[in-house]
C-alpha cells in the first residue's frame, strides 16, 4: 500500500469522530466495533498463527475490566495503570491454564472446551467474591474529563485509545507474521509433530501466542469498563470468545487482513440490524446475522479473507 493511501486511510480514521458529528452514540458504537476488532486481531496470534481454537476471550476481557475498574474505584489508581495490571493478571491466568493444557497435549475441541470453561469459572468466582465484584454493578467515579485517570464523558476519548491499541496490535501481528515467531507458530499449526522433530519448542511458542492474546484482550476489557463506567461479572461472557473465533474463521483462518476486515463489516451489519430490528421482534436481528454467517460459509468455505485480500491487492495495483 502506497504512502498516500496509508495517509488517506489514517486521516479518515483520525477524523472519523468529526465525520460522525461528535455524536457520542455513534462514536460509542464505532468504538465497540474497534474493540472487538482488536480482540479478533489478538486472536490471530493463538488461532490464526498457532492454530489453537481458543474460546476464552471472555475470560481475559472480563478480568481486564474487573481489575481496571476495581483499582480505579477502591484505590484511585489511574486506568492506564489498571490496563497494564489487568493485562498482567490475564497473562497469569492464561499461563496457569495454558501450561498444563499444552503440556498434556490438549488440542482442537478439547482445548476449546477448556478455554470456554475458564470463562464460566471466573464468572462464578467473581459473582461469589463480593469484596471485589459480586452480583451488583460497581460504578467507577465519574469525572468530566481526566485523561490521566482515564475517565471522560466524551466518547471520542475512548475511540482514540482503542484506535491506538488497534494500531499497536496490527504492528505486533505484522511483526510476528514476518518474523521467526510467526514461522514457528505456522509450522506448529500445520504439523505440530514435524515441528517438534525439527527442534521447535512447541509448548513455549504456543504459550507466547496465548500470553500475547490474553494481555491484549484484557486491555480491551479495561477500556470498556472505563468507557461504560462500571464492571460486573456478566462481562465474563462466553459469547465474546465464540464470536471472535467465528469471525476469524469466516474471515479466513490464518489470513492477516481477512479477519479484521470481516470483523468491521459483520459487526457493523450486526449493530445496524440490532438498532433497526432489535425492537421489532426480539432476536430477529440475531437470526438474520446468523443467516449472513451461514451464507458466507456456504459460498466461501475457505473464508472471505482471500477474496478481500485479493480485492485490496487489485486496488493497490490500480
Amino acid at each position: 500500500m502506497r504512502f498516500w493511501q496509508l495517509a488517506s486511510f489514517g486521516g479518515f480514521l483520525l477524523l472519523l469522530p468529526l465525520i460522525l458529528g461528535l455524536n457520542d452514540y455513534y462514536i460509542f458504537l464505532t468504538t465497540l466495533i474497534l474493540l472487538y476488532t482488536v480482540i479478533v486481531m489478538a486472536w490471530y496470534f493463538i488461532g490464526g498463527l498457532a492454530g489453537q481454537l481458543d474460546l476464552g476471550a471472555g475470560a481475559y476481557h472480563g478480568l481486564g475490566a474487573v481489575v481496571t475498574g476495581y483499582l480505579m474505584i477502591y484505590y484511585n489508581v489511574s486506568g492506564w495503570i489498571g490496563l497494564v495490571l489487568g493485562g498482567l493478571a490475564a497473562m497469569g491466568v492464561a499461563f496457569i491454564v495454558g501450561f498444563p493444557s499444552f503440556r498434556f497435549g490438549l488440542k482442537e475441541v478439547w482445548y476449546a472446551l477448556a478455554s470456554l470453561g475458564l470463562v464460566l469459572i471466573l464468572q462464578k468466582i467473581f459473582l461469589l467474591w463480593t469484596d471485589v465484584a459480586g452480583p451488583l454493578e460497581r460504578y467507577i467515579p465519574f469525572r468530566e474529563f481526566d485523561p490521566l485517570y482515564m475517565r471522560a464523558r466524551a466518547k471520542w476519548f475512548y475511540y482514540y485509545i482503542t484506535l491506538g491499541l488497534l494500531l499497536i496490535t496490527f504492528y505486533l501481528a505484522h511483526r510476528a507474521k514476518r518474523g521467526k515467531l510467526g514461522l514457528y507458530l505456522v509450522s506448529i499449526r500445520d504439523e505440530e509433530e514435524a515441528a517438534e522433530m525439527l527442534g521447535i519448542d512447541t509448548r513455549r511458542y504456543k504459550l507466547v501466542a496465548l500470553l500475547t492474546y490474553s494481555f491484549i484482550t484484557a486491555v480491551t476489557g479495561g477500556i470498556y469498563a472505563s468507557m461504560v463506567g462500571f464492571y460486573h461479572p456478566i462481562l465474563f461472557d462466553g459469547w465474546i470468545g465464540i464470536q471472535t473465533a467465528t469471525i476469524a474463521i469466516v474471515g479466513g483462518l490464518g489470513h492477516f487482513w481477512g479477519p479484521p476486515l470481516t470483523s468491521v463489516i459483520l459487526l457493523s451489519i450486526a449493530e445496524y440490524l440490532r438498532i433497526n430490528l432489535g425492537g421489532t421482534i426480539p432476536g430477529l436481528h440475531q437470526v438474520i446475522f446468523g443467516a449472513i454467517l451461514i451464507t458466507a460459509i456456504l459460498f466461501k468455505p475457505a473464508g472471505i479473507g482471500p477474496y478481500l485480500e485479493s480485492l485490496i491487492e487489485k486496488v493497490r495495483k490500480r
